[in-house]
């Protein structure tokens, strides 16, 4: 045998996974078919602005990663605790009074609902705190757009602050994400803050990478098939182990399985060039108007300054869907609406158009939690619990245990 185990794919779960196994005694190798590691949590340098593939923040509260990460050596910088919405040709503010009192009265007479629907997010506040993080998912099968109407918010709200809120989370904007999910990034929301680590995103996989034996992760090794104790490279070269992880994004799993591979929700992150900061302060933009193809916006040099070099400032812009004819056209014409002239000086540097950005997960009621498919082989992934870091983090550790479990 080359080692206890094979891990094909290097992202947050398969490296989550290979930490665990390596506390367990056991060896492995990791495969990955690119060149980096990290999957869809990947940053790449360009011109020294810091890119992360997709919009996308950590969460400090995740339990997971709090066991396993070392925060003060990620370096964490943070938003702040609310959000600008773009309603009725203007930017409104809205803050979280329990992290940012001095804001609770600005908030309340914000036009961004009402009264009632402040005092309700401060009670749905109150609620996703209750008992363990696990029973969120399975307090409820319905989906959160009606979670959200069955605690009476208002059409208004749900639909200038709830969609692009959760949609630029969830990537779909109709929100029909199971409840559970919905609960469980409030409360994570709730407890924690908001962060983008000094180096990108990508330095979260880098450091449980670091953790691990030298020799232990192998890029640029794409496997073509797998069987119960082997996997086959593309070169054709066979390695063989006493139990093989598959660890790879759902679609690509269910290909090595002889399964119809399902689709995923797919996201368009552009990133501009812009000399100005369009925001002076480091928060999430919304479009409360659900005009033109924006959801969400940032700018995360303002967050964190090693994302854009001196004197220029990154901008981020996040589409739901796909990639289509003209999009950065009606991007900028939007961006231009919301920012003046000086939006048509914004260089683009990069558009990602990501197709399998997030998993679907239709009900946590019918999701299997068993790693073991079948004979030596197992899988891992945040599809197999919750379509987050969290999920990927701890469907990794299960995945590790119930490896040890069976081999020992």
């Amino acid at each position: 045998m080359d080692s206890d185990v094979i891990i094909v794919g290097a992202g947050i779960s398969g490296l989550c996974c290979a930490r665990q196994l390596e506390s367990l005694g056991l060896t492995c190798r990791v495969l990955e078919s690119s060149n980096g590691l990290g999957g869809r949590v990947r940053t790449d340098n360009v011109n020294g602005f810091l890119l992360d593939r997709g919009f996308q923040v950590f969460l400090t509260a995740y339990p997971e990663a709090r066991r396993i990460l070392d925060f003060d050596a990620l370096k964490l910088k943070h938003f702040s605790p609310g959000a600008l919405i773009r309603h009725a040709e203007r930017f409104h503010s809205i803050y979280d009074p329990f992290k940012n009192p001095t804001k609770m009265l600005h908030s309340l007479f914000s036009p961004i609902g009402s009264i009632g629907d402040k005092l309700r997010i401060a009670l749905l506040r109150y609620r996703v705190q209750q008992g363990q993080h696990e029973e969120l998912f399975r307090r409820s099968n319905q989906s959160s757009l009606e979670t959200l109407k069955e605690l009476k918010f208002s059409d208004e709200i749900i639909r200038k602050f709830f969609r692009p809120f959760l949609g630029g989370i969830f990537l779909e904007d109709q929100l029909s994400t199971p409840s559970g999910m919905f609960e469980f990034v409030f409360r994570m929301f709730s407890q924690g803050s908001t962060a983008l680590p000094s180096e990108g995103m990508g330095a979260i996989p880098d450091q449980i990478a670091s953790k691990l034996p030298t020799g232990w992760i192998k890029t640029n090794n794409p496997v073509h098939s797998v069987e119960n104790n082997s996997v086959q490279l593309s070169t054709g070269e066979i390695l063989y182990a006493k139990a093989i992880v598959l660890a790879t994004p759902s679609h690509i799993t269910e290909k090595f399985l002889g399964l119809n591979p399902k689709i995923g929700r797919r996201v368009t992150c552009l990133y501009y060039d812009a000399l100005i900061p369009p925001i002076s302060e480091p928060i999430l933009v919304l479009n409360g108007e659900h005009q033109g193809p924006i959801n969400n916006m940032s700018v995360p040099s303002q967050i964190n300054s090693n994302y854009a070099p001196e004197n220029s400032a990154l901008v981020s812009v996040t589409v739901l869907g796909g990639l289509t004819i003209n999009l950065e056209c009606q991007v900028r014409s939007q961006l231009k609406s919301w920012f003046g002239k000086q939006a048509n000086s914004w260089s683009l540097i990069k558009t990602y158009d990501i197709n399998h950005a997030l998993p679907i997960i239709p009900s946590f009621f019918d999701l299997d939690h068993d790693p073991h498919i079948s004979d030596n082989l197992f899988v891992s992934g945040d599809y197999r619990s919750s379509p987050s870091l969290q999920g990927a983090m701890i469907s990794g550790r299960q995945t590790a245990n119930a490896v040890a479990s069976f081999l020992h």
